[in-house]
């Protein structure tokens, strides 16, 4: 049975929801990667890295304003590049990469939980308890989710913040700080090579978009969950960064496969390295929590535009997306089970799912020019600032940045060779699905209507764009 979401998330939720996804162990992992190779310097990728999230946040902000819906950047595409370019942007850039990253993600909250506080349990056990709570948290309604959501990130934000905050002043700290030798950007120009590493410090904001049809206010709330998202996630991370160069050199920082839980154990020994812990398993609940409640909204619009099987669009007594739950929990579980992903190979594996979110990203970009030629008169909640300058610069930004994933030549083969082994994945799919089950051509863009009444209708009145008008449908695809 299908029913309608439920519009109930207020905008603290949203905001945690932006956040708690973001701040997860893997961007703790390349945060301390980032500094310990370039130094404080790195700073300067970090803002170049939220310069190209805030093009990012402005082109979801005004899709998600014209097309209010739960498919997120699927159903942004299908009026503008048809149905396969929404599929690619969805499976390759999501779904795959979250199987991936979700299950790695669980897998460090295991190993770390059992090595600070139960070093007789086996870390597995963990990791799948972590993943269970969580998919039944989010099979029994969107309000639980919601409290879950802000309580994880209220409390990983503050522990962050407050730790790096005693390692910038020393005050509390029971290390000693280390002398610092090198300039403040060892590496020169060379540090823009790794803005790659600093966009995965900032990389998901736009998880709140599949939430449109469960947000009270969304074409208020999800342009300012998304900014302000940024904005409290790079000062939370300049401050831990800062700190975590003061107290561990940045050859160690370099070669650690966990630099957040050294920079703890280096500022406050045992303590930190206890707090450090907790902080990796909230940061891994509050990301998987995130994880597993968007993207089943996503595989639950693609069910209702027949780019997957009806079954993803089940709603159950609580009106949630249960099977699409079931499926990606039950995902991380075999990958977990099968120890297909580790910490070991943790950065690669960023990276490569950090090529396939670019790629995403671009389309939607691409969608905001063409729907803007395409669909002007249409009207908008929310429009991008300075014509399509942020779309056109944010492109750039993403290409400069695919051709430069990695200072490392070899990690960056590997980065390209699973990239590409993901893309082709869902190329395949999304092709023989278009072709032989929807019956359709692979560039066949909707209307505009199509895509807003074929989903269903939410429970109060959506206070976004409304249906295209039949005078306007005719000009705008006569133009074309």
């Amino acid at each position: 049975m299908t029913k309608p979401l439920k519009r109930t998330l207020g905008l603290w939720a949203a905001i945690a929801m932006a956040v708690g996804i973001v701040v997860s162990s893997s961007a703790l992992v390349s945060l301390g990667e980032g500094f310990g190779i370039g130094g404080r310097g790195f700073l300067l990728a970090m803002l170049a890295a939220v310069f190209l999230n805030l093009c990012i946040a402005f082109s979801f902000s005004e899709l998600s304003g014209m097309i209010p819906k739960a498919g997120g950047i699927n159903h942004y595409t299908l009026p503008a590049m048809g149905p396969f370019m929404g599929m690619i942007s969805v499976i390759s850039g999501y779904l795959l990469v979250t199987i991936f990253a979700g299950s790695a993600e669980a897998s460090i909250a295991g190993v770390v939980f059992t090595e600070v506080f139960a070093p007789n349990i086996n870390p597995i056990v963990i990791s799948l308890g972590i993943t269970i709570l969580l998919a039944v948290v989010n099979t029994v309604g969107v309000k639980v989710f919601s409290w879950t959501q802000i309580i994880l990130t209220t409390l990983l934000i503050g522990s962050t913040l407050t730790l790096g905050f005693i390692g910038l002043t020393g005050f509390g700290a029971s290390g000693e700080a280390i002398e610092m030798t090198s300039d403040f950007n060892p590496t020169g120009w060379g540090v823009f090579s790794l803005t790659a590493l600093a966009i995965w410090l900032f990389i998901g904001i736009e998880f709140v978009t599949p939430m449109a049809e469960e947000i009270k206010k969304p074409s208020k709330y999800i342009p300012i969950a998304m900014i302000s998202a940024l904005v409290i996630i790079l000062f939370v991370d300049i401050i831990f960064g800062f700190a975590t160069v003061k107290y561990v050199p940045l050859e160690t920082l370099q070669g650690s496969a966990s630099p957040h839980v050294d920079a703890a154990n280096a500022i406050l020994g045992k303590t930190g390295l206890a707090w450090m812990g907790i902080v990796t398993i909230l940061a891994t609940t509050s990301t998987l929590n995130t994880m597993i409640c968007s993207i089943s909204r996503m595989l639950y619009g693609m069910s209702l535009e027949g780019q997957l099987p009806k079954v993803f669009s089940k709603t159950n007594r609580w009106g949630t997306p249960w099977f699409a739950i079931v499926f990606l929990s039950g995902l991380f579980v075999v990958f977990l089970l099968n120890g297909l992903t580790s910490s070991n190979s943790l950065v690669t594996f960023i990276l490569a799912g950090c090529f396939c979110w670019l790629v995403t990203y671009f389309i939607a970009h691409l969608n905001v020019v063409i729907l803007r030629f395409k669909y002007p008169e249409l009207k908008r909640t929310f429009r991008s600032p300075l014509g399509l300058t942020f779309q056109f610069i944010g492109m750039a930004g993403i290409l400069y940045v695919m051709f430069n994933m990695s200072p490392d030549a070899a990690m960056k083969k590997s980065i390209y060779t699973y990239s590409f082994i993901f893309l082709g994945l869902t190329v395949i799919y999304a092709s023989l699905w278009v072709k032989f089950v929807m019956k359709r051509k692979l560039f066949e863009a909707m209307t505009m209507n199509e895509v807003l009444e074929l989903t269903t209708t939410p429970s109060e009145p959506l206070e976004s764009a409304p249906l295209v008008t039949a005078n306007t449908q005719l000009a705008a695809d006569e133009e074309l």
